[in-house]
């Protein structure tokens, strides 16, 4: 059976739609996840990728997905947080995790938000591709592997809540921080297709499961047309 890594996993968005791929999935985070749905090792991810390829027991895995924090270059922080001076400084762990991703030797998947964060944007995935609840733009730098973007579809409307002080409805909900129109609980779990946890840092730090079901299928049927 196909078996992923998915590092800095948090409760498993990312996990779960792999395992909707078909893959058996092994996480990893420095935090106790226990909603997490799959093996799980809790640990400095970027240190347990080292071992297992030091150690050979890599070659279990048939792909590699990594999920670094984000902070130092997302939307939030280059743009309306710096404006106003809020935040701090941000660690960027995504050339690090790309070094060692590329030491593996396996394919893999580096995942971030719109931003400036130092990655190919070789796939773009918006909640709307799949009729989600939720925008959600995420970028994913492919190693090793590639496959074609799906067609970005038009958005039906607004993100539901105030911005600069005006509230707009819409068809989609903002599945980050609280207040101001701002999703619930409830809404953030039907908007994404989670359902195993009701933790709201959790949710909002999720990608939706139909993005990496369909990464894992783009994956196997690229890797089925090499071995053809």
């Amino acid at each position: 059976m196909r078996r992923v890594l998915d590092l800095f996993s948090c409760a498993g968005g990312a996990g779960w739609g792999y395992h909707l791929a078909g893959f058996q999935v092994d996480g990893c985070d420095t935090a106790d996840r226990p909603n997490y749905p799959f093996a799980y090792h809790q640990g400095d991810a970027l240190e347990y990728l080292d071992h297992l390829t030091a150690t050979g027991d890599i070659d279990q895995y048939t792909l590699v997905h990594a999920s670094p924090p984000c902070q130092a270059g997302c939307a939030l922080t280059i743009g309306t947080n710096t404006s106003q001076g809020w935040g701090g400084d941000h660690q960027d762990l995504v050339t690090e995790t790309r070094r060692l991703l590329d030491a593996t030797g396996l394919p893999y998947v580096i995942e971030q938000p719109n931003g400036r964060a130092p990655i190919r944007k070789d796939l773009t995935l918006c909640g709307e591709m799949f009729g989600l609840g939720v925008i959600r733009h995420r970028n994913f730098e492919l190693g090793r592997w590639n496959t074609p973007t799906p067609i970005h579809r038009r958005h039906r409307g607004y993100v539901r809540g105030y911005r600069h002080g005006i509230y707009r409805d819409g068809p989609y909900v903002a599945a980050y921080g609280e207040g101001g129109g701002k999703a619930t609980v409830p809404e953030m779990q039907q908007a994404m297709g989670i359902t195993w946890t009701d933790v709201h840092e959790e949710l909002t730090e999720a990608i939706p499961p139909a993005y990496t079901r369909w990464i894992g299928t783009a994956f196997s049927t690229a890797r089925q047309e090499v071995l053809v």
